[in-house]
């Protein structure tokens, strides 16, 4: 496991490619997300090998990334995989091989076995796409009884249960996105962790829950750094993946309105008091950030 920077969720946005890896190694992470389209285009104005230097100089490993794929549309789903091979290709050569999306737990449209049928019918070609570049996709579970009681039908939205809907799209290449604040929220335990593989988990995310906020009603937009208020027993959960041998990006998602608005005045000092966060974190796991 490693420390990354996730810039978009600490409210960066903006960066090129050097600026986020900059902001990373200045901030002390060991990684971070980046995007794969300008990524590519560098690969293709420059070259490949300007392109890992840009990481390697920096001591900065290129984490998770999004690929140009919306895999919902029907519209668009199709000519989008057949024109992601040159990105696939570019994210391979970096060591880049782990992407995530996120499935919402409820909706409006269909019950719960109808809404699993239509979904796995659509993730499959993607799935199948990105497995024959050796790339797997985790999806995020996401929780919060708040945010379901808000749709009329229910739909999966925890981790066992998102981890039987990534096995049955049946590519072999598809787990999840463990978020520690959507386990708690899911009322998760240690011991559901048991289940999980190495390979079944391509991100983690980590936060803090708010306190005084019983798990049912809390909000999904309302988070902390990691650490922060010690609701949430996150470094219990990096101990346990970590004993399971998962090793990937560990990325904190605070959705913290004070850090968003530190963000916006200052990304360095927003990004190091992340990092220290997560450096707190790793340590009380017993891990090296």
């Amino acid at each position: 496991m490693y420390n990354a920077l996730l810039p978009h969720a600490i409210g960066i946005t903006g960066l090129s490619l050097a600026e986020s890896i900059s902001l990373a190694k200045n901030a002390g992470f060991r990684g971070v997300a980046f995007d794969i389209v300008e990524a590519r285009e560098i690969a293709g104005s420059q070259g490949l090998d300007a392109l890992k230097a840009m990481f390697e100089d920096a001591g900065i490993r290129p984490a998770v990334w999004g690929p140009p794929v919306n895999w919902m549309d029907d519209a668009v789903r199709d000519d989008q995989i057949a024109n992601l091979g040159p990105y696939a290709e570019v994210a391979v050569a970096l060591g880049a091989t782990n992407v995530t999306t996120g499935i919402m737990p409820a909706n409006n449209d269909r019950p719960y076995d109808a809404q699993y049928e239509y979904l796995q019918t659509r993730i499959r070609p993607y799935a199948e796409a990105l497995d024959r570049y050796g790339i797997r996709l985790g999806i995020e579970f996401i929780s919060p009884k708040t945010l379901r009681d808000q749709f009329e039908y229910q739909f999966v939205h925890t981790m066992k249960d998102m981890l039987a809907f990534a096995k049955d799209v049946g590519t072999g290449n598809v787990g999840v996105l463990f978020d520690v604040w959507h386990h708690y929220c899911a009322h998760g335990t240690l011991d559901d962790l048991d289940v999980l593989t190495p390979q079944d988990v391509q991100l983690i995310h980590t936060n803090d829950a708010p306190k005084g906020i019983p798990i049912d009603e809390q909000q999904d937009l309302s988070r902390t750094l990691p650490m922060e208020t010690g609701v949430i027993p996150a470094a219990e959960m990096l101990r346990k993946l970590a004993e399971i041998g998962v090793d990937c990006a560990v990325g904190a998602e605070p959705f913290s309105a004070r850090i968003n608005e530190l963000a916006a005045k200052d990304p360095l000092v927003a990004a190091k008091e992340t990092c220290e966060a997560q450096k707190k974190l790793f340590a009380a796991a017993g891990l090296s950030a």
